[in-house]
């Protein structure tokens, strides 16, 4: 069996009691930084063989991986935080489990992604997830161009080095639309800044923030909802 174990994005009391029971009862974990899962598992008093799985080694470790499935092994495969193949490596290994039609998990938990847009306070009906733009100005706003028309709410994860540039490439986009810029989510220094795209860069120019973000933007055409001013 491989099972898709979401891990805490933040606060570790967010692990959920079949999380646990799954990863104690694994015969090997499967992870993408082994130093990140180690601090999980001396938590919560869990010790089991790790296999350090991500974009650079895919490859070559997914005939180990299914070898294992193959035999009999249970597995569990977790992110450093969040819902794995969310932006993260995993997609390979669950394509090739399907196709081979060994045992397969998942296990709902933690999720940035759906987290920032309730605490948003943007449009919740309907979203679209990008994960990350890319780092490269001309590109990145050629991708932003080709969401300018859609109407839901738009979530992105966002590196806090390239957060100004970026809002100010959807400002230059979409207008100045509704937005929002959640970091450092259930964490002890957790912000979610709300207001116009022009204001968000006017805040982060003025004090910059450190930490995981997750950057909202209203959809084309939807009325305004939140308050004028930006607010934490």
């Amino acid at each position: 069996m491989l099972s898709i174990v979401p891990t805490p994005i933040g606060n570790l009391a967010d692990i959920t009691l079949r999380a646990l029971e799954v990863l104690k009862k694994a015969d090997m974990i499967l992870c993408e930084d082994t130093r990140r899962t180690q601090t999980l598992l001396r938590h919560f008093e869990i010790q089991k063989p790790l296999l350090s799985y991500h974009e650079h080694s895919a490859l070559q470790r997914l005939e180990e991986i299914l070898l294992l499935l193959r035999e009999g092994k249970s597995l569990a495969l977790v992110s450093d935080g969040g819902m794995p193949l969310v932006s993260d490596p995993g997609f390979q290994i669950v394509n090739a489990v399907l196709r081979e039609k060994l045992p397969l998990e998942v296990l709902p938990g933690p999720s940035a992604v759906t987290a920032a847009l309730v605490l948003s306070g943007l449009p919740t009906d309907s979203f679209c997830f990008f994960g990350f733009l890319s780092n490269k100005g001309q590109k990145r706003r050629h991708e932003l161009e080709a969401l300018a028309d859609r109407e839901e709410t738009l979530v992105f994860f966002e590196s806090p080095f390239r957060i100004v540039k970026t809002l100010r490439d959807m400002l230059e986009v979409f207008g100045d639309r509704e937005a929002a810029v959640a970091r450092e989510l259930t964490k002890k220094f957790e912000e979610v800044l709300r207001g116009n795209l022009s204001e968000l860069v006017q805040e982060l120019v003025k004090k910059p923030r450190k930490g995981e973000m997750v950057a909202l933007v209203s959809g084309k055409g939807r009325k305004q909802v939140l308050p004028r001013e930006v607010r934490s």
